[in-house]
């Protein structure tokens, strides 16, 4: 599936900013399921300075700085990303939970290392028995990893009240649990927390989700939303990821920007500004699937 997407950030200050640094993740990544076809951002006003790199976890991140005075900021990002559709593999001989957790802290193998990072503290997630005790009605001692995390995931989607008003950037896993509401970032966090808790090795995966208005109603531009998931570690196979918000295995419908330990590594912008007093949010995002005629028209740009 082909999808065009658009993703604006805007803020508006009281007063006028002579400065500010931003940090954005908005490019989205390419995998064995997902393909970039174009991208480009549009930054008002327009920076003086602007680097492109790579970071620790291979996830794109545009640095700019603007150094004249402002009342306003705007980021725009527009892709365009095939993405393809995932079922896991029915031949593939799922392990054990039990045993994947031995294999992590045994096997120093590259695939291993790189998944060992996942498993420990990170800025917003921090392993407690509390977690560990929430996960392990559903992961009894031999059953298979894939099952024991799809449990977990709909346990999550059925036991948790998605609340927007509920929580901030900054609540703590375990107020999520104890409270039982939150947001897809809080219920990624949760399971993730949740399996590092048992010693697997789980990340967080930053990316948007494509919603379908209700039958007869026209889809409403700017009106989808940042998503947040997790990706699971099985050894000799890779990741696998799951989001607890629907309670479903991520397929064709969701749309990758990057993935790191938690929502720290990888929030889709983030800066420090001088003055500015009060200032307020908006972000829109439009998550647009493409017709053919559409398709043909993205060969020549976004």
């Amino acid at each position: 599936m082909r999808y065009k997407i658009t993703h604006t950030t805007a803020y508006y200050y009281g007063e006028p900013v002579p400065l500010c640094h931003n940090l954005v993740h908005l490019k989205p990544r390419e995998n064995q399921r997902q393909a970039l076809i174009n991208f480009s951002t549009l930054i008002r006003p327009n920076p003086i300075i602007r680097t492109e790199r790579v970071d620790f976890f291979g996830n794109a991140v545009t640095w700019f700085a603007i150094q004249e005075p402002h009342k306003s900021l705007q980021i725009v990002a527009r892709s365009v990303v095939d993405v393809k559709p995932f079922e896991p593999p029915k031949e593939f001989w799922w392990p054990a939970w039990d045993e994947v957790v031995r294999l992590l802290q045994e096997r120093r193998d590259p695939q291993m290392l790189e998944a060992q990072q996942f498993i420990s503290d990170s800025p917003y997630i921090d392993c407690s028995p509390q977690l560990a005790e929430y996960a392990k009605p559903s992961f009894p001692p031999g059953r298979p990893l894939l099952d024991c995390v799809s449990e977990l995931t709909q346990r999550i989607n059925n036991e948790f009240r998605f609340d927007k008003n509920a929580t901030t950037v900054g609540t703590p896993v375990l107020e999520v649990l104890q409270h039982r509401h939150g947001v897809c970032q809080d219920f990624a966090h949760l399971q993730i927390g949740c399996l590092r808790s048992l010693g697997l090795a789980a990340r967080y995966v930053s990316g948007y989700l494509c919603t379908q208005p209700p039958p007869g109603c026209a889809r409403i531009v700017g009106g989808d939303a940042s998503h947040a998931w997790v990706s699971v570690f099985f050894p000799d196979f890779g990741w696998i990821d799951f989001d607890p918000t629907n309670g479903v295995i991520p397929s064709a419908g969701h749309i990758t920007l990057g993935w790191a330990r938690d929502y720290d590594d990888i929030s889709p912008v983030r800066g420090v500004v001088v003055g500015g007093r009060r200032h307020s949010l908006q972000v829109s995002v439009d998550v647009e699937p493409l017709t053919a005629r559409d398709q043909a028209a993205t060969k020549v740009g976004v």
